[in-house]
């Protein structure tokens, strides 16, 4: 310790202005800004490309129509289950055979009451009346199966027309109309970014752990466009690596107006 302190009383001894002492541990840590989603967009069916809506550096919002495929068929299906399904008449007929057979039946037990017709008369007004119940419940049963796919109609038709998942932007567009769409996991049509709000990637020293909890704010401060911007911590991880010392924590940026871009890297300065 004597030996390290000689130059620096050597240079007051000689009017020189010494060197700064050590400023104390920095408050600010690298962190990177991430969107909070990203999503890559492909066709649940194989299908030709009818309409890709929108292209690269658009603002999306979510449910927004993005790529519609061609779906002539499919819609013509879906016609015909609807039309199919507000058939009612064998309903209808069903229903008036059973109310007959249910009169048929009464006016035979009376009658049997009073010896005019056979036990076996009586059987067969039963028998009758059970087969227009079974006719009705068939009737109606065909009458569900029908909605049903009218239900499955719908939702095939549906899965022609593409949806933005969430509010941002479209990163990417790798098809146009007119090319063929897959669910192959190497051919999407579109990438999609949500960035509102951004995520903040930071690694910090473990001798911070259990220092920075969920709920800290904190400010982040980006390359671009510069400024400062209220964060807040919102996930930490509970594993330190071992062979850095180190351990992650995410924080969330809310970014309205799309100002600061996913990618940038930035300062955070911990509030405490």
């Amino acid at each position: 310790m004597k030996n390290k302190l000689i130059p620096y009383a050597l240079a007051l001894a000689g009017g020189l202005s010494a060197a700064p002492a050590p400023s104390a541990a920095a408050t600010e840590y690298d962190c990177l800004v991430e969107a909070r989603n990203m999503a890559e967009i492909r066709s649940p069916v194989e299908a030709i490309i009818e309409n890709v809506a929108v292209k690269r550096g658009d603002s999306i919002r979510k449910g927004q129509i993005i790529v519609t495929l061609e779906s002539g068929p499919e819609r013509a299906a879906l016609a015909m289950a609807r039309e199919r399904a507000a058939m009612t008449g064998s309903l209808t007929a069903a229903q008036s055979r059973l109310e007959f057979a249910i009169s048929k039946e009464r006016r035979t037990e009376q009658l049997s009451k009073q010896n005019f017709v056979s036990i076996g008369a009586l059987d067969e007004a039963r028998t009758q009346r059970q087969l227009a119940e079974s006719e009705l419940k068939e009737a109606r049963e065909n009458v569900r199966l029908n909605e049903l796919e009218v239900m499955r109609a719908e939702e095939v038709v549906k899965m022609r027309t593409i949806r933005s998942p969430f509010n941002g932007v479209v990163v990417e567009r790798y098809l146009s109309n007119g090319e063929f769409a897959t669910s192959n996991v190497k051919n999407p049509i579109l990438k999609l970014a949500e960035i509102d709000p951004l995520h903040v990637e930071v690694v910090l020293p473990a001798t911070l752990f259990g220092k920075i909890r969920s709920g800290l704010r904190a400010t982040v401060h980006p390359e671009a466009p510069g400024g400062s911007f209220a964060a807040t911590v919102t996930l930490v991880d509970r594993v330190i690596d071992a062979a850095s010392g180190t351990f992650g924590v995410r924080l969330e940026l809310p970014n309205p107006n799309f100002k600061i871009p996913a990618g940038a890297k930035c300062k955070v300065e911990f509030k405490h």
